[in-house]
């Protein structure tokens, strides 16, 4: 925490509530890393489908349904947040949900589709129901001239949770399969570890972080009819939030070249270029290293150069990364591209968070938070079941389906051109 100094923070903010939000980083990046990037979605493509040429697609499927149903409630959650001063309150709801759902996974096995699907869908939903809210807590703590950093201390922080969750599951399938054991009998507890790490890690999030929003007036009896109609005068008002609104256009597409990266990155490796449960788990620890790195550099980065440039640059370097991605024929190239990825990785999505907090009203944090979840959560929907379609309409093909990834990054670049900073931050102040 001496890397954050006092004047980052708002007024009466301390340094361990800083570390107590950031701890929610630590405890959440253990379930994308080991559920949804490294170790179930290859179970899930070659145990539970059995390896089917519809595996990839199914997948894709379960993860959309789950992003669908954020998208359609987390705005509205928000608002509910916000005008009952609850972000504290719902976040221990769902982040006991997301633990229990991802034990739940532990029951899977060879053709439990039903199940896997069930599960995923529950754990997936409570996952970005609590990123959401953890999210809307930073502009109460960071001052606006230091969210980038503060967002990036986080976020790089929340990478070593990952890692200490994937280096636990790691080292107990190397043991595991020491011992003869099937990926069926050592998967299942790797998810148990996930939940472990998760549901204790949180404990230190509940132990210091402050709710420091109120309620609002006239909202003794407020629930989901107020939170819709205050949802819907904040679409009506739009115009007012124009940067706001390119912000989240933007991160539609650009997240959906992510979303890819975080859903498909061990199913490509294992299907393209023959990587093992091993070696695809080693190739993830050291994105999150990478990742960790590129989130702490640039949030200071960010704060000094400007968060478009900013993050136009991380953009820049996925187009490369994807292109890498595609040439690769040996694992050695594949390697680079996967360090690049984790390097882009941290410092965009952090430099996403950041900029949405500088966009929204301070009276309005959580339900601004649940528009950028909209977003994020639909890039979720488009992006890996366009990478789906992809791989189903041509025989397979992962090399064309990563190549199409590396539109959603372009799109991105262009449309952020439209966002201006200034003007954003301005709206969001005048909006207060």
């Amino acid at each position: 925490m001496t890397k954050i100094a006092p004047d980052a923070l708002n007024p009466g903010v301390k340094k361990r509530e800083v570390f107590g939000w950031a701890m929610y980083d630590f405890a959440n990046s253990g379930y994308t890393t080991v559920v949804i990037t490294a170790v179930f979605n290859a179970y899930f493509v070659g145990v539970v489908a059995g390896g089917a040429a519809w595996g990839t697609l199914a997948w894709t499927l379960a993860l959309g349904l789950s992003n669908l149903v954020v998208m359609f409630t987390m705005p509205a959650l928000g608002a509910y947040a916000d005008l009952r001063a609850a972000k504290k309150r719902l976040l221990l709801f769902t982040t006991a949900g997301c633990v229990a759902a991802t034990a739940w996974l532990a029951d899977v096995g060879p053709g439990d589709l039903v199940l896997a699907v069930t599960a995923i869908v529950l754990s997936n939903v409570c996952y970005a129901y609590g990123e959401s809210l953890i999210a809307a807590f930073l502009p109460e703590l960071a001052r606006r001239e230091a969210i980038g950093r503060v967002s990036g201390w986080g976020w790089s922080f929340g990478y070593f949770g990952g890692m200490l969750t994937l280096g636990l599951s790691l080292g107990y399938v190397i043991w595991a399969q020491g011992q003869g054991m099937t990926a069926q009998q050592f998967v299942p507890v790797t998810m148990l570890i996930t939940a472990a790490v998760y549901g204790l890690a949180a404990l230190a999030t509940f132990a210091l972080l402050k709710e420091r929003a109120v309620p609002q007036p006239g909202v003794a009896r407020a629930g989901l009819a107020e939170s819709l109609l205050r949802l819907a005068r904040t679409w009506h008002e739009a115009r007012r939030y124009q940067d706001f609104s390119w912000l989240l256009v933007c991160a539609v597409f650009y997240q959906a070249g992510i979303a890819v990266v975080i859903a498909l990155a061990a199913v490509y490796a294992e299907q393209v270029l023959g990587f093992k449960q091993t070696q695809t788990m080693m190739l993830i620890f050291l994105v999150n290293i990478a990742a960790a790195l590129g989130a702490f550099a640039f949030g200071y980065l960010e704060d000094r150069v400007g968060h478009r440039t900013a993050l136009s640059a991380t953009l820049w370097g996925w187009v490369v990364m994807t292109l890498l991605a595609v040439a690769a024929t040996t694992p050695a190239v594949f390697w680079v591209a996967a360090v690049l990825a984790g390097l882009c990785m941290g410092s965009s999505q952090s430099a996403g968070r950041a900029m949405a907090g500088l966009f929204a009203p301070a009276h309005r944090l959580a339900e601004f938070y649940g528009l950028w979840t909209f977003a994020v959560r639909l890039s979720a929907i488009v992006g890996p079941i366009t990478y789906g379609l992809v791989t189903l309409a041509t025989g397979g093909n992962h090399r064309i389906a990563i190549l199409s990834t590396g539109v959603f990054f372009l799109a991105g670049i262009v449309v952020l051109r439209r966002v201006d900073v200034a003007r954003g931050s301005a709206a969001a102040q005048a909006g207060d």
